[in-house]
C-alpha cells in the first residue's frame, strides 16, 4: 500500500491537459477557458449616461434642450454651453456635456430646464472604458461561469478558447449487476455505483460513457476494455481486490495494463488500482458503493481538473468538530459527515455498503494516519460533497 499523497501524485502523472479548442459562446458555459481572453473594444465604447435625465454642457442651474439621445441611438451635434439633450440610460454622452442631470432633479417647460439640485462634473457618467478597456484579458484557467461567458460576448467575441472534454469511459464489473431499472435476478442486486461516477464526472464537465456490465469472465472483462478505447480514462467499477472473482489486475495487465500501483493506505478504497492502458489513464475502483465514490472524488475529479487544466485539488476546508471522533488507525479516513450551525459530525456509520449514509452526507471529514482522538470543537479538514 502506499499513502494517498503519493497516490495521488501517480495519478497526476498519468494525465496531462488536453488540446484547446474554439467553441461558440453558446457552448461554451461550465468549459474550462484555455488561454487568456482579451477584449477586442472598450466597455462602454463611449462616455454613457448611468440614469435617465438630461446631458447638460455646463453647471447650470439651467438650459436649453436641443434634441434627445437615447441607448442605440446617439445626438450628434456637439453641444455648446447652456445646452442639454433630453438623455436615457446608456445612451452616448454627446461633445461638450460633462455631466447628467437626473429627470428627479429637472423642471422643464418647452425646451426650458432648470435644475432643482445642479449636477456636480462627471455626475452620473459612466466613462468609456470603465469597465474594461481594450486590451484587458479574461485569465485562464477558468471554468466560465455564466457572467463570464457574457464578458467575453461584451469584449467582442463570439467563440473561445476552450480545453477538450476529456473522454471517460466505465465499466461497471460484476454476474451480480444488473442495469438500473431491470430486475435483477434471485442473487443480484442493481448495478449503482457507476450511475453515480457517471453524474460526478459529467459535473465536472466530462462526457462519459457508461459501457455494458461486464461479467466475472476474463473474455468478458478484456471485450469491455476494448470497448473503452479512445478514451483518455478508463474506470472500472468492481473487481479490483485479490479475491477469486476480482479479475480486473489480471485481465488488465493481459490487456497491457503499464501499473503505477495497486492498493492506497486509506478508508474506504483500499483496492485502488492504476496505470496506463490503451493510451489511456487507468483507475480500477474498488466495487463498494461508498469507496467508489469516495476514490472518485478523491482521486478521479482531480485527474478530470488537472485535463482542463485547471489546479487539481482535492480541495479541504477547515471546519469545527460538531461531535468528538475516536482515534483514527494506520490508513487515512474519508469519513461520511453532515454540516450544522455546530459544525461536522460523522454520520452515524461508515459501513462502505451503505450508499444511503453516503446520499445523506454532505461532506467527508479527512483524518491522516494515526489521527488522534478529537473532542468537539477541535478543527479538522473536509472536503464538501455538496
Amino acid at each position: 500500500m502506499i499513502p494517498v499523497a503519493e497516490a495521488s501524485a501517480r495519478l497526476l502523472a498519468l494525465v496531462a491537459p488536453l488540446p484547446a479548442e474554439d467553441v461558440p459562446l453558446r457552448r461554451a458555459g461550465g468549459r474550462v477557458l484555455a488561454r487568456d481572453v482579451a477584449a477586442l473594444r472598450d466597455q462602454p465604447p463611449f462616455d454613457a449616461s448611468a440614469m435617465d435625465g438630461y446631458a447638460v454642457a455646463g453647471g447650470g442651474p439651467s438650459w436649453r434642450v436641443v434634441g434627445e439621445a437615447a441607448a442605440g441611438r446617439g445626438h450628434r451635434a456637439a453641444l455648446a454651453p447652456g445646452e442639454a439633450v433630453r438623455i436615457f440610460t446608456g445612451a452616448p454622452i454627446p461633445a461638450g456635456a460633462d455631466r447628467v442631470l437626473i429627470q428627479e432633479d429637472a423642471t422643464r417647460e418647452g425646451c426650458a430646464l432648470r435644475a432643482t439640485e445642479a449636477p456636480a462634473p462627471g455626475a452620473h457618467v459612466r466613462p468609456r472604458g470603465g469597465d474594461f478597456a481594450r486590451g484587458d484579458a479574461l485569465a485562464a484557467p477558468r471554468r466560465l461561469a455564466p457572467a463570464e461567458v457574457a464578458l467575453c460576448a461584451a469584449m467582442g467575441h463570439g467563440t473561445v478558447p476552450v480545453r477538450r472534454r476529456a473522454e471517460v469511459a466505465i465499466v461497471m464489473t460484476g454476474d451480480e449487476l444488473a442495469p438500473a431499472g431491470v430486475p435483477p435476478g434471485p442473487d443480484g442486486i442493481p448495478a449503482s455505483n457507476g450511475y453515480g461516477i457517471a453524474a460526478r464526472l459529467e459535473a465536472e464537465g466530462a462526457r462519459v460513457r457508461l459501457l455494458p456490465i461486464a461479467a466475472d469472465r476474463p473474455e468478458a472483462l478484456a471485450a469491455a476494455l476494448g470497448h473503452a478505447a479512445g478514451a483518455d480514462l478508463i474506470l472500472t467499477v468492481g473487481g479490483a481486490s485479490v479475491g477469486d472473482h476480482d479479475l480486473v489486475a489480471r485481465v488488465a495487465g493481459a490487456e497491457g495494463l503499464a501499473p503505477a500501483f495497486h492498493k492506497v493506505a486509506m478508508r474506504p478504497g483500499k483496492p485502488l488500482l492504476a496505470g496506463r492502458l490503451h493510451g489511456a489513464a487507468f483507475v480500477g475502483l474498488p466495487g463498494n458503493p461508498v469507496s467508489s465514490l469516495v476514490c472518485t472524488e478523491v482521486f478521479a475529479v482531480p485527474m478530470l481538473r488537472a485535463m482542463a487544466g485547471l489546479p487539481p485539488g482535492p480541495e479541504t476546508v477547515p471546519s469545527r468538530l460538531a461531535a468528538p471522533v475516536g482515534a483514527n488507525g494506520p490508513r487515512a479516513h474519508y469519513m461520511r459527515a453532515t454540516r450544522g450551525p455546530g459544525g461536522v459530525a460523522p454520520v452515524a456509520s461508515q459501513d462502505s455498503s451503505r450508499l444511503r449514509l453516503l446520499a445523506g452526507a454532505d461532506a467527508l471529514i479527512v483524518r491522516p494516519p494515526h489521527d488522534p482522538a478529537r473532542a468537539a470543537g477541535a478543527t479538522v479538514e473536509t472536503i464538501p460533497l455538496r
